[in-house]
């Protein structure tokens, strides 16, 4: 009974071992197709930052607008910070698509 155990688990682990064996071989082929989707994502993300700096630069347009027609005198404060932030989307999506690309 013991023997019959002994030869059973054998067996079983024999076949575990031989299949691992055998899946190993696609590892590098799934890391390059991850690699490839990942960067076939870059483009449509990169598009998708410039229409968001396009709104976000719109809106802060008007309201540096509205703040110079009413004369109030923190309008170069608001225009710099309007200014800096659709450069910094600008640049962070330039950025981003030249260092993984």
């Amino acid at each position: 009974m013991e023997k019959q155990r002994k030869k059973i688990l054998l067996a079983a682990v024999l076949i575990l071992s031989g299949v691992s064996a055998f899946a190993q071989g696609n590892g590098s082929a799934g890391i390059q197709e991850a690699t490839q989707m990942v960067t076939s994502y870059f483009d449509p993300a990169t598009k998708l930052i410039y229409a968001i700096g396009a709104v976000v630069g719109l809106i802060g347009g008007v309201k540096v607008y509205n703040k110079f027609s009413s004369g109030d005198p923190d309008t170069s404060k608001t225009a710099a910070s309007w200014f800096g932030a659709c450069i910094f989307l600008i640049v962070a999506a330039t950025i981003l698509r030249s260092f993984f690309l």
